[in-house]
């Protein structure tokens, strides 16, 4: 009840004791606190006053009045906690502002971020202790992050050292990095193809002027010990049949490079390892000779543990820790500086020392120091070396790189006076003997022959010559030029003809670059970029000459001819070139020179294009029976398998309706598997196939071989043991012929036999299971593609060639996908176990847990894929299958569509016997997501 609602006040006075009374209502009554806090238990609110003529609050009770007494202890403590709240409240920050942040908008300054006495006295305490807080918690070198520190040549060695540790740089690396799209490849970082558009300059490159390319990246194997013991077991890893041996007369002498197949020791034609080019040194009188294996990445592991194995090579005991190798005096005391500097850059190690960064050159992140790079045998002294990166190696592809090389490299001069440093020591000595002085003359002259040739073709096939040379980067000139040929100097010389018959002579193929004291030497007293952009700049006419006289650097390099394209008759010499070997150190010395004649750069891409045009196998993907080879099958399956299932099904092929088994990998295995059981199940002949094309679309048909046959990427496999007579053979049995007579002819004239039972019936008694290596032309329009099925043709498609000259080929029919219902079925019951578990789930029931049989089943199945094991891959379609494809594009240098892939020996002699005169050669040819064959034409080059 109201206390004034029984007097009767005037209206004025009432009005303003109600406005007092609403006030006071509405006012807040402060912290909350329990009842029972401060008073006793008989106490209550309401026996509290405020003395005799206290008021009461609007909608209190009499009994709701304040206490007449508190307990003081207890009052004291339940405020200083109050209080202590509210403190901690005002000191601590509720965001990640600064103090001076906190200030209103017209009393902050400029000046407060980083003077605390422009702040309030308040808060100058509490803005000291954000600052020391911030100090600690800096890096040690914050004080390097700027630009102008982290630029330094000394900071970035260290950088690039460290970001190299698991892939290797080359030389060119940062060359390449801005240029190139960079892959991770064999445990190096390399360009694969460049970031502007090149495709067809590159081919006019390599057609009409000159293509340069890093090959650094592949490996040298250093052999040295006596010949005879060498030759011996080399011999176990090869054969005659194959083509050539280590024995060859002409490479043995050291004057030509030679290139062949390796195998696991005596296990020719089988357990490939892959091929590898080979260098002798040439035979200097003593009985211990040297030899280079230079072997793709790839391959690398395992034929270095068989060669240690056929030489018995052990562990060497001291592994020998090379010194850090720098590229001038100027960067060593750049060393020196950093290890007297502070504690920031120095690293500590797990004992707690201080250790420096080693100096590197780019690129030389190869030698682990506590790695062991040299292997000898105890019994017959053979020592095995890794030259891997300390020899680099240098690609000119076209018919204008020899001109590239004439202008950029100049001849060493003589030198007879020894400096005080020790750069050049070496040339100084050998220059006393008047020998090598006639013998360095020698190769300067003939280095000179090379400007007056029109392509490198016109050299014998691997020729090599030695050179010592200046430093490229004295003769750079002011632009880019283009390099070409003077023929008016060279026209009706009678020594560039004799250079074309007879070639470099023995004595002109040695180098220095064999010594390895030399290449050290060559490779630490180099003159720095900024030492020779020094001496540029003190010259009395800028842009002129630099003459460097005998402080000029003198450069061992090796000169080998790679011949290009050999077999065939069309395009001979295509893709002929220079290969260039140097000391490390000078990769970018030599590298910038050939920029600026007009070179134009590839990667790995335009190396397979290369090798495309030349229509020889690529290194590692070509070469299936190879560990390497089935490696690089496996990665480009999961990549592809990745890529596909990337997309929606709605949006992808269909491969088991296409008719295609396994689009994303050659199942090699399982097709000779499948022809070698065809020619048993006939008797050792085969006989026409007669399978309807409607009769693998069903599910039955899939059942004959399901159980006995399956990918089997570790059989054996015969893809290049076949003797070169032998391919001889089969290229002349597959070329077509108007009539009889011509044919028996052309055969006549080759030296080779007629096609009968009794010439191809020990053939493939005695290579079952081999693989063939083939290129195709298309006939009429098409672009093949990567894993495309090579396939015989009908007689009826043949007939229908013959008839329509402009038939493109025959239509394969749609097959019925045999797991679309079970893929159905399994998603069905997916969802439902989802939603039981969900519902159990609702219902607090975790005891059930999802079958995963169901859910791995249901994973492996994959719509538009073959999800069970593979049926026989020849006859799964309406036309057998010979082969695949492993290359396959438009061809610039053929204007048509052009493959490259392997067919089955047995499947090849099968269709050249079945197949017409005039009709020789001819298969089909149909890309995994296509229904639609076509014709091309089959060719073997030898």
């Amino acid at each position: 009840s109201n206390p004034f609602s029984s007097l009767n006040l005037p209206g004025d006075v009432r009005s303003e004791q109600q406005h007092q009374q609403q006030k006071v209502s509405n006012q807040s009554s402060g912290p909350s606190y329990r009842k029972d806090q401060y008073f006793s238990k008989g106490q209550s609110r309401g026996e509290r006053g405020r003395g005799r003529g206290a008021w009461q609050g609007g909608h209190q009770s009499v009994s709701e009045e304040m206490p007449k007494y508190i307990t003081v202890s207890t009052f004291a403590q339940a405020r200083a906690a109050e209080i202590n709240a509210m403190l901690k409240a005002v000191s601590q920050k509720s965001s990640n502002s600064l103090v001076f942040q906190t200030l209103p908008r017209h009393m902050r300054r400029r000046a407060m971020s980083h003077n605390i006495k422009r702040l309030p006295r308040r808060l100058q305490e509490m803005a000291r202790k954000e600052a020391e807080k911030a100090v600690h918690q800096k890096k040690e070198q914050s004080k390097t992050k700027c630009r102008k520190a982290r630029r330094r040549h000394i900071n970035l060695v260290a950088e690039f050292n460290h970001r190299q540790r698991k892939n290797i740089w080359l030389e060119t690396h940062i060359w390449h990095a801005k240029r190139f799209h960079m892959v991770k490849k064999w445990g190096y970082c390399l360009g694969n193809s460049p970031t502007e558009k090149s495709y067809r300059a590159c081919y006019r490159a390599m057609t009409k002027h000159c293509l340069l390319q890093d090959l650094s990246y592949y490996c040298c194997l250093e052999l040295k010990g006596k010949e005879n013991e060498l030759l011996k077991q080399l011999a176990r890893m090869c054969s005659t049949d194959a083509g050539l041996t280590f024995q060859e007369a002409h490479c043995l002498s050291g004057r030509f490079e030679g290139s062949l197949n390796l195998y696991r020791a005596d296990r020719y034609p089988e357990d490939m390892l892959g091929p590898v080019t080979f260098i002798w040194k040439p035979w200097d009188g003593s009985e211990n000779r040297q030899l280079w294996i230079w072997v793709h990445p790839a391959l690398k592991q395992d034929i270095l543990k068989e060669l240690k194995a056929i030489f018995q090579c052990s562990e060497p005991e001291e592994i020998c820790i090379t010194e850090p190798v720098t590229t001038s005096t100027q960067e060593e005391k750049q060393v020196e500086v950093v290890t007297s500097l502070g504690n920031k850059r120095k690293k500590e190690d797990k004992e707690g020392e201080k250790a420096v960064p080693v100096k590197k050159i780019i690129g030389d992140g190869t030698r682990d120091p506590f790695q062991s790079y040299s292997w000898i045998a105890q019994t017959t002294g053979i020592v095995i070396s890794d030259r891997s990166m300390e020899i680099l190696r240098y690609r000119l592809i076209g018919p204008l790189s020899h001109s590239v090389l004439t202008e950029t490299l100049k001849a060493a001069s003589i030198q007879t006076v020894r400096k005080l440093t020790e750069l050049n020591n070496w040339w100084v000595e050998n220059c006393k003997d008047s020998e090598k002085i006639s013998l360095h003359q020698c190769q300067s002259a003939i280095f000179q022959l090379l400007e007056g040739m029109s392509s490198p073709s016109e050299m014998p096939p691997g020729t090599i010559l030695g050179l010592t040379v200046g430093d490229p980067r004295v003769n750079l000139p002011k632009k880019k030029t283009k390099a070409v040929p003077d023929f008016e100097k060279y026209q009706d010389n009678d020594k560039v003809r004799q250079l074309y018959l007879k070639g470099v002579p023995l004595d002109c193929a040695h180098s220095f670059i064999w010594d390895h004291d030399i290449c050290k030497n060559v490779t630490e007293n180099k003159i720095s970029e900024q030492d020779l952009n020094h001496m540029r700049a003190q010259l009395l006419v800028p842009g002129s000459h630099l003459d460097l006289g005998p402080c000029e650097s003198k450069i061992p390099i090796l000169l080998v001819q790679q011949p290009g394209k050999l077999a065939g008759e069309d395009r001979p010499g295509w893709g002929s070139g220079w290969d260039i070997y140097l000391p490390k150190g000078w990769g970018m010395a030599f590298w910038i020179p050939f920029i600026y004649r007009g070179v134009r750069v590839g990667g790995l891409q335009e190396a397979l294009k290369h090798s495309e045009y030349q229509r020889t196998p690529h290194t590692p993907n070509d070469f299936p029976d190879c560990q390497a080879g089935m490696q690089f099958a496996r990665e480009l399956e999961t990549s592809l398998l990745e890529k596909f299932k990337r997309r929606p099904p709605a949006k992808r092929a269909n491969y088991v309706k296409l008719g295609t088994l396994s689009p994303f990998i050659c199942p090699w295995g399982q097709l000779t598997k499948n022809w070698e059981g065809r020619m048993k199940a006939s008797g050792g002949f085969l006989c026409p196939s007669s399978l309807h094309p409607e009769s693998c679309t069903t599910e039955d048909a899939t059942h004959e071989g399901s159980n006995s046959i399956g990918i089997t990427r570790e059989e054996n496999i015969e893809s290049s043991g076949l003797s070169e007579k032998l391919l001889m053979q089969l290229s002349a049995w597959c070329y077509p012929t108007a009539g009889k007579d011509q044919r028996i002819r052309l055969i006549s004239q080759l030296g080779q036999k007629e096609m009968t039972e009794d010439v191809f019936l020990p053939i493939l008694m005695s290579y079952p299971r081999a693989l063939v290596w083939v290129n195709l032309s298309l006939l009429r329009k098409g672009n093949p593609e990567l894993h495309a099925m090579i396939c015989i043709p009908t007689e009826d498609d043949l007939l229908h060639l013959g008839k329509d000259k402009l038939f493109c080929g025959p239509q394969e029919p749609k097959h019925r996908d045999i797991f679309k219902d079970k893929i159905k079925k399994q998603k069905e019951e997916k969802k439902k176990k989802k939603r039981k578990d969900n519902v159990k789930s609702l219902e607090g029931d975790p005891s059930d847990i999802p079958d995963k049989e169901a859910t791995e089943d249901c994973e492996d199945l994959i719509l538009g894929l073959w999800s069970d094991a593979l049926p026989d891959v020849t006859s799964h379609c309406s036309r057998t299958v010979l082969g695949y494809v492993t290359q396959g594009d438009f061809s610039l240098a053929a204007g048509c569509g052009e493959a490259l892939g392997f067919v089955s020996l047995t499947g090849l002699i099968y269709m050249l016997h079945n197949q017409p005169a005039d009709k020789k050669g001819l298969v089909l040819l149909r890309t995994p997501a296509s229904l639609q064959y076509r014709f091309a034409r089959l060719n073997i080059e030898v």
